[in-house]
């Protein structure tokens, strides 16, 4: 194990293009939701002719699937990630997006749409480019997601509830969508060194709003000092898995 500065630079110069997460390998753990996304979406994809996935990050859980649609397109809104996706996803139409709209799509094109992790979800949007009788089939972040790290952070702050299911469930009724299931779970979270925070915190932008390495050297250093006791630091994930259809 590193010293304090040597795990914080570290963590901190890791390149943050794409949304994969194989860098924490023995550094970090997050318990996985126990319906398989991955697998799920798999078994959606080859059963349609045409698919979007929104804020695809850099594509990596639609190109781990074995058979993709014949029309496939994907948006991203961090012309990295974009770049990435481009090469994950050949064959696919990959563009620049905001993540809330509009979608550069036609209306009724899509037998499905899915997105995991979306920062936001454009419901009306979905609706709108969904073929009536198509579905969103989409992973979410839930609400208090990693407020211990958070907390531990910043200090104690509210929860808000933009991420909750229940105003997921009133988005998608609010688009005319019908919500066919609505499921969550709580995952452990475990970091092993300071250094795979950092570079969490840098990655995952809403569980430190504005976070630096300068601006909380200070608190790195206590976290630092807890996980150098305990062997590890805890937190607690949350996570929704949400299907919802265009009548």
């Amino acid at each position: 194990m590193g010293t304090f500065e040597d795990l914080v630079a570290e963590g901190a110069a890791v390149p943050l293009e794409g949304w994969d997460f194989s860098w924490f390998a023995g550094r970090a753990t997050e318990e996985r939701p126990p319906w398989g996304y991955a697998s799920l979406i798999a078994s959606r994809l080859a059963a349609v002719e045409s698919a979007l996935d929104l804020q695809t990050g850099g594509g990596e859980v639609t190109a781990s699937a074995p058979v993709k649609p014949p029309l496939l397109a994907a948006t991203e809104s961090w012309p990295p990630n974009a770049l990435v996706a481009a090469r994950n996803l050949p064959g696919a139409l990959v563009v620049q997006a905001p993540d809330s709209g509009p979608l550069p799509f036609h209306s009724s094109m899509f037998d499905l749409v899915i997105s995991r992790h979306p920062v936001v979800t454009p419901w009306a949007e979905i609706a709108r480019v969904l073929k009536p009788g198509g579905t969103y089939f989409s992973q979410q972040i839930g609400a208090g997601t990693n407020r211990e790290l958070t907390d531990f952070m910043m200090g104690p702050q509210p929860v808000s509830d933009a991420r909750s299911t229940e105003r997921a469930r009133a988005g998608a009724v609010a688009a005319g969508l019908e919500v066919l299931r609505l499921e969550s779970v709580a995952l452990r979270v475990a970091f092993f060194d300071v250094g795979a925070v950092v570079h969490f915190l840098r990655k995952v932008l809403w569980t430190v709003p504005g976070f630096t390495v300068e601006a909380y050297r200070d608190r790195l250093l206590d976290l630092h000092e807890h996980i150098q006791e305990h062997g590890e630091f805890v937190s607690t994930s949350t996570r929704f898995l949400i299907e919802a259809r265009r009548p």
